[in-house]
């Protein structure tokens, strides 16, 4: 576990790099994260499914897994690895300030 300074806020991190506690997260630390990980910017249609994973973790208290998110949210498999290439599960949770979806190596 480790801990790091983002937008002014002190915010942990699992080994994996997935923030520990969602409910530091914001709009501002997900800007930062999404930068990171060579998403930029966020479109509407970014937020569409970051706010999604963040609605359903809500409700079942886990990160949705890629075949939630395409089949809940509306959003194709395509246009999520468009908009999230390469993990799109992955990288949307840890956007979303979620932990690692089970399932995902």
């Amino acid at each position: 576990m480790f801990t790091k300074e983002i937008v002014g806020k002190q915010v942990q991190f699992d080994d994996e790099g997935f923030m520990t506690n969602p409910e530091a997260w914001n709009r501002e630390i997900a800007i930062e994260l999404a930068k990171e990980i060579g998403i930029a910017p966020l479109t509407e249609r970014h937020w569409k499914v970051i706010e999604f994973c963040r609605s359903d973790f809500h409700v079942t208290g886990e990160a949705p897994t890629l075949r939630r998110i395409t089949r809940e949210s509306g959003i194709s498999t395509k246009e999520l690895y468009e908009l999230f290439p390469k993990g799109p599960a992955k990288k949307v949770s840890r956007v979303a300030g979620l932990g690692k979806p089970h399932g995902c190596i």
